[in-house]
C-alpha cells in the first residue's frame, strides 16, 4: 500500500502519510503481541510512559504524550486504576493534580512489555544499514523539533483566557460563552 501511495505522490507529499502509517503498522504488531497479556493499545502505550518517566506523571502529562484529550485519559487511567495497572495520588506539588504511578500488576508486566517492543524492534530494523538507520533517526529528529518548536511559538503567541468567578475574563470584559439552561421538568396533565 505506501509503495503505491510512494509512486503516485512526490517526495513531500510522501513523508506524512509514510510517517502516520510507519508508527501504527508498528503500534499494531506490538498490540498483537502484547493482547494475550490482557493489554490493549491505549493500555500497554500508558504503561509504558509511565515506565519510562524518570518521576511520576500527571494525568495531563499522560494525555500530551498519547496524544488525546484529557477527558478520554481520566477514563482510561480510571478503569487501569479499577484494574490494578496503575494507582494515582494527589500531587505533593499541587494538590489540585493527580499523579499517576504503575501499580503492582503493571510493575510485574512491564518487563515483559519492553521485552516485546525490544523484539519487535530487532525485527523490523533487521537488515537496514546502520547507516541508513542514523540518517533516518536524524531526519526524524529534525523534524519533530521543528513541530515541537512551531507549538511553542504558537503557544507563546496565543494567551490563554482565564474566567473570573463574576464571569469576565481576565481583561475583566464579559463571558459571551453560553451557559447551558437549566432544565426544568413538565408537568404531567
Amino acid at each position: 500500500m505506501l509503495t503505491n501511495l510512494a509512486c503516485t505522490m512526490s517526495d513531500w507529499e510522501t513523508i506524512g502519510p509514510l510517517l502516520h502509517g510507519t508508527a501504527r503498522a508498528w503500534r499494531q504488531k506490538l498490540d498483537e503481541r502484547l493482547k494475550p497479556m490482557g493489554l490493549s493499545q491505549a493500555k500497554w502505550r500508558t504503561l509504558l510512559h509511565l515506565s519510562l518517566a524518570p518521576e511520576p506523571l500527571t494525568q495531563t502529562e499522560i494525555a500530551a504524550r498519547l496524544g488525546v484529550e484529557e477527558p478520554t485519559v481520566v477514563t482510561l487511567l480510571h478503569r487501569l486504576e479499577k484494574e490494578d495497572w496503575i494507582t494515582r495520588r494527589n500531587s505533593p506539588r499541587d494538590r489540585r493534580c493527580k499523579e499517576v504511578l504503575l501499580g503492582w500488576r503493571a510493575q510485574r508486566i512491564i518487563a515483559q512489555i519492553q521485552t516485546a517492543a525490544d523484539e519487535l524492534r530487532h525485527e523490523l530494523l533487521a537488515g537496514i544499514p546502520a547507516s541508513e538507520l542514523r540518517t533516518c533517526i536524524k531526519v526524524l529528529t529534525q523534524i519533530c523539533e521543528k513541530a515541537e518548536r512551531r507549538d511553542e511559538a504558537r503557544r507563546m503567541v496565543t494567551p490563554s483566557v482565564r474566567l473570573r468567578q463574576n464571569g469576565q475574563n481576565s481583561d475583566a470584559y464579559p463571558n459571551t460563552r453560553k451557559r447551558a439552561r437549566r432544565r426544568v421538568p413538565r408537568r404531567s396533565q
